[in-house]
């Protein structure tokens, strides 16, 4: 279905309501924090809750919020959370819960739980449990454990069932459209397992094993048209559905002096990483992938220059279009929704200034409130020698972040794109 020029433009029109929408998101948050409360529950009421160096008494604050987001796939969201936030005697939160209940006009109702754990500052434990009415769910499992072989060894284990029904597929190459824009729900099973071991001062290896099996079913957004309606498994590999299973090697150097919230420091990884039919995959192929990140502070950390630099390829034939190399969204081109851009490889350049407004404490809780301009440089390619300048895009922006250290972050993230503006809320730094 080709979309005529009217409907183009009440589309970004839409697009750009959603994203004032997002602007009250920090106000929401400052009046949510205003109707907390703090409270004290004795330890032994908690046996569940693992945490190391809680005291006796385990303080709570307990921060009721509205939900009120929108992004450029899933469209607009309204609910409500209560962010519970436990601490340890150090005051450091141990343990975060979010129980939450959203309305989307696509998905219906979304009851969901979110929890983030730090037993110990070398132990973490995330989950999530997410259900919808209509086509979405997303059950998650991480851990993170640093206590091995005198901390040398690092072991991280992610396992995840899920269905995403607000999934787009534009079709392959820098120049894809909005008018070929069509939607799918990618209903996923699988794992993603890594064992780092420190071999020298700053320097990593990391062996890793990653599994999905992917199923493509109707998606939730149906004034957009299905991606079998208009592509064909001939033209599209994997659209019927596809198996990866993919072991991999790293190698990181890190000066980092923090790895959620780094102030300083440098970051190096490359990865390489081989599908096997073997192995259960439906196709051989390979993927490379190079990353440099580094971050300058000045006055005391105040100010933050961080840039990263990322290069993806991905060789092989009957490659799946999920498994090739993509940009778009939260974590790479903030201009544009997730998987907008699919090709052989990819070039990234980020681009920000993290400013620390001001120092907030309320409820004994202490954050640090940032602002952070960006600019996001990036093209997908079939190699990196046939890169076109004229294929590449370039999205300014800004971001909000509410900092508690030494491990969380939320974020909102404006990016500004040809499709018109996106907008992104969520948890950690976007890299």
């Amino acid at each position: 279905m080709i979309h005529t020029n009217a409907m183009l433009y009440t589309q970004k029109h839409i697009r750009f309501k959603n994203s004032i929408v997002r602007f009250i998101a920090p106000l929401v948050l400052f009046a949510g924090l205003l109707g907390g409360c703090t409270s004290y529950i004795p330890r032994e009421k908690l046996m569940l809750l693992p945490c190391d160096s809680c005291g006796e008494k385990v303080k709570l604050v307990t921060v009721p919020l509205p939900v009120i987001a929108s992004s450029p796939n899933e469209g607009i969201t309204l609910g409500a959370l209560s962010a519970l936030l436990f601490h340890n005697k150090n005051d450091e939160i141990s343990t975060l819960l979010a129980p939450q209940v959203n309305y989307n006009t696509n998905f219906g109702v979304t009851a969901s739980l979110y929890g983030a754990m730090y037993p110990s500052p070398d132990r973490s434990i995330e989950f999530n449990l997410s259900q919808s009415s209509k086509v979405n769910h997303d059950y998650e499992f991480k851990i993170r454990d640093t206590t091995q072989m005198d901390k040398k060894l690092e072991l991280n284990a992610f396992a995840f069932k899920l269905s995403d029904g607000s999934s787009r597929f534009f079709g392959f190459q820098a120049k894809s459209t909005v008018q070929q824009e069509t939607n799918y729900a990618n209903d996923e099973v699988g794992f993603n397992i890594s064992a780092g071991y420190n071999f020298a001062k700053n320097f990593q290896i990391v062996l890793g094993d990653r599994f999905r099996d992917v199923t493509i079913r109707p998606g939730a957004v149906s004034k957009v048209p299905y991606i079998k309606d208009k592509f064909s498994a001939q033209t599209i590999p994997g659209i019927n559905g596809f198996t990866a299973h993919s072991p991999r090697l790293s190698i990181i150097h890190s000066t980092l002096d923090n790895r959620d919230v780094p102030t300083s420091g440098s970051y190096v990884k490359l990865t390489v990483e081989n599908s096997f039919k073997a192995l259960g995959s439906n196709a051989d192929y390979r993927h490379y992938e190079a990353e440099v990140k580094g971050f300058y502070p000045l006055d005391k950390a105040r100010y933050i220059s961080v840039f990263r630099f990322m290069y993806s390829q991905t060789l092989g034939h009957d490659v799946p279009f999920l498994e090739q190399s993509i940009l778009g969204g939260e974590t790479t081109l903030r201009g544009y929704g997730r998987n907008r851009f699919i090709d052989n490889s990819y070039f990234l350049c980020n681009l920000e200034e993290r400013i620390r407004l001001f120092r907030w404490e309320i409820f004994n809780v202490t954050a640090d409130w940032e602002v952070a301009p960006f600019l996001d440089l990036g093209a997908v390619m079939e190699s990196l020698d046939k890169a076109n300048l004229g294929n590449f895009e370039l999205n300014p922006g800004i971001g909000f972040r509410a900092i508690i250290r030494p491990n969380i972050v939320g974020r909102v993230d404006l990016g500004i794109g040809k499709d018109g503006p996106a907008i992104f809320v969520g948890l950690g730094y976007p890299f």
